[in-house]
């Protein structure tokens, strides 16, 4: 028909419906970051979950399992606000009043001529510490003094708040009657492909949530610990900022550790070389023993594909985006490996993971 060839015709028409699907996922990208985030927090509660109800079967159904859980887990977030919370909000909040103070008083420290060849290097950062950083504190305090008052601009991070903990609670409840019926549409060919897909992805996403909370927590312990010893000022608030940006790949640590040396070097307090050799030497622990251990294989993805994913979750995404890279790029590694299977050896094989 007017000279377009069927097939090409055909080819045409599926890029142009793929294009459509990813220009609507991106439109939706905020919804499907929840659901995301739901699903992810019901692989977290999963294994407590399935400890509870294994000791409480007789005499409590799943449902009522699920209560339990969540109710320890709200008393647990309340106790961890209280006791975290409005220590890093005072720590915070010091921090940004004192920091005029501080920015001089590193200037000053710097000016002196000893030894003779840091001289240059010495101007040079005096001179990026009173341009650059300068008017950090007139910004930073009024953010926090003000920060009080906006509780209208939070309303949508407690709707998230509320809505991830409910789909969360659906997801656990009937997870696997879902699964079960989407894959009773595929057809019996291509059943043992997607079963097998299901089954990775499954694993994969258990397993990296997990990981990926211990590694926040231990991150929080270890540099707590060590800036409590050292004497480093505003430890809690440090060791917090480190904990939460670990659940963004490889620039989250990067941006901790370069934040830990400033406020270090600025407040004068504790030696900056002891703790970059700490942050270090926990980052080589932190990537080649305690990560490979509580990842295992499942992710098997290259840092330059990490940093890539990165970088494009941040540009389509944001933070939640960076936070999503690479989940995404593992599960679309998964496809990748189980259809080049598929079509070498029909038959089904084992779990990749």
């Amino acid at each position: 028909m007017l000279g377009i060839e069927s097939r090409a015709g055909r080819a045409a028409w599926t890029v142009f419906l793929v294009g459509l699907l990813l220009f609507l996922l991106y439109l939706i990208r905020g919804v499907l970051f929840i659901f995301i985030a739901a699903i992810l927090f019901a692989y977290l509660l999963a294994p407590v979950v399935n400890l509870v109800n294994q000791f409480t079967r007789r005499r409590l159904s799943r449902v009522l399992s699920l209560a339990v859980v969540y109710v320890l887990l709200v008393g647990l977030l309340v106790l961890a606000g209280i006791a975290v919370g409005s220590r890093v909000s005072e720590e915070a909040a010091t921090l940004a009043a004192r920091l005029p103070d501080l920015i001089k008083g590193a200037a000053a420290r710097l000016e002196s001529p000893e030894p003779a060849w840091l001289a240059p290097v010495k101007r040079a950062l005096v001179t990026v510490i009173q341009e650059k950083l300068g008017d950090l504190g007139s910004v930073a305090l009024p953010l926090i003094q003000k920060a009080t008052g906006r509780l209208v601009s939070i309303v949508g991070g407690l709707v998230i708040v509320v809505m991830v903990p409910i789909l969360s609670f659906f997801l656990l409840k009937d997870g696997a009657e879902l699964r079960d019926r989407i894959l009773g549409e595929v057809s019996e060919e291509r059943r043992a492909l997607w079963e097998d897909v299901v089954s990775d992805v499954h694993q994969l996403l258990g397993q990296f949530i997990r990981a990926l909370v211990l590694l926040a927590a231990a991150t929080f312990v270890a540099y707590g610990a060590f800036f409590a010893i050292l004497g480093v000022p505003y430890a809690i608030l440090l060791s917090t900022v480190a904990g939460v940006l670990e659940f963004i790949p490889v620039l989250g640590p990067l941006v901790a550790a370069i934040t830990i040396v400033l406020v270090a070097g600025i407040s004068g307090q504790g030696p900056v070389w002891l703790i970059l050799a700490f942050l270090a030497g926990y980052r080589l622990f932190q990537d080649y023993v305690l990560s490979p251990h509580l990842m295992s294989a499942g992710l098997a993805l290259h840092p330059l594909l990490v940093i890539f994913g990165a970088l494009a979750g941040e540009a389509i995404g944001g933070v939640p985006g960076m936070f999503l890279s690479v989940p995404v790029l593992a599960t679309l590694r998964i496809l990748y490996v189980r259809i080049r299977k598929a079509r070498r050896d029909p038959r089904p094989t084992p779990g990749l993971l």
